[in-house]
């Protein structure tokens, strides 16, 4: 019972009792994981919601305006430094990613920065080569070692309390952002009667489905970028590039390129290689939102090339 309550206290503070003892538990704590069985089971809820043009819309945007908060901010920001902003952008920048209840941007950097040193290593909580395909896709998230935000991991973000208040309280953004969705639709069935929407339904695919979706986007570069895909450079690991990856998590799916040189802020190494995210930042750049973006060094793309050209020169005999 105590087990329990704990479990239920920490779906509202996420570092409430959580101590390293909790990093040796390889189990699925069904108390805790039940706000994330919930998101899936709303889901259901649209044979009585209905569908509307209006509602499926702002399922969509509200995908991709999170999905750049997860691949921009979480991801080459928070955990590779790939570029610097003002303190005001990085704080709405983590409060967008945390929208989209994947955790706190400090446990996100955390556990990222984690797999990158030991990727597909017995050590990389979700490697497709050590555990299950389920479990690299969303086993790991649910497992109680994998809770705790590993703060030694993230000693450069931890002297911002601001960003220290997000990761602990995490369940905070996601609950804005549904109340958002909520008023929206009510908003729209008042002033916009024709639209054929209203509070439930945008609340429903607004954030729930949404949420849902990204969810799973987001896990595909965990899971199936490891085994699916083409490997332009010779890595410690087996990660891969996977164009139809890239178009889902707006560029992520370059994967291979990211492991050989994590530290740019650009995924899609080649004109070719679709990255909008990086196409983003740098707009945000030209405007003066963040600055020193980190592009791929001229020694890499030669690298790149070469690689190409042995494995052609390989397949041709």
């Amino acid at each position: 019972m105590k087990s329990a309550s704990q479990a239920i206290v920490r779906w509202f503070d996420s570092w409430a009792g959580v101590d390293e003892s909790h990093d040796l538990r390889n189990e699925i704590d069904w108390t805790r994981v039940l706000p994330f069985i919930g998101m899936h089971l709303a889901c259901i809820a649209i044979i009585w919601v209905g569908v509307s043009s209006a509602a499926v819309t702002v399922a969509i945007g509200g995908y991709f305006l999170r999905m750049f908060a997860i691949t921009g901010f979480y991801h080459r920001y928070f955990s590779h430094r790939a570029f610097e902003t003002s303190r005001l952008v990085q704080f709405l920048g983590g409060f967008l990613g945390a929208t989209s209840t994947q955790r706190g941007p400090l446990w996100w950097a955390a556990h990222h920065r984690l797999h990158h040193r030991h990727s597909d290593e017995p050590a990389d909580a979700h490697s497709p080569i050590q555990h299950s395909l389920l479990t690299s896709h969303v086993g790991w998230f649910l497992n109680t070692a994998n809770f705790r935000t590993r703060t030694e991991q993230v000693p450069d973000l931890m002297k911002f309390p601001e960003l220290r208040l997000l990761d602990r309280f995490d369940v905070l953004a996601p609950a804005i952002y549904a109340a958002g969705c909520l008023l929206l639709g009510r908003a729209l069935e008042t002033w916009a009667p024709n639209l054929g929407t209203n509070g439930p339904q945008m609340l429903v695919w607004g954030f729930f489905v949404s949420t849902v979706a990204l969810y799973h986007g987001t896990f595909t570069i965990n899971s199936l970028a490891h085994l699916w895909g083409k490997r332009r450079y010779k890595t410690e690991d087996d990660s891969r590039n996977n164009w139809l990856l890239s178009i889902i998590t707006l560029g992520e799916g370059w994967h291979n390129n990211h492991h050989y040189h994590p530290g740019s802020a650009r995924q899609g190494f080649r004109w070719w290689e679709f990255d909008p995210t990086w196409y983003a930042l740098k707009v945000f750049e030209k405007m003066g939102v963040i600055w020193n973006v980190r592009g791929v060094p001229k020694r890499v793309i030669h690298a790149g090339k070469l690689a190409r050209k042995s494995n052609h020169q390989k397949r041709a005999t």
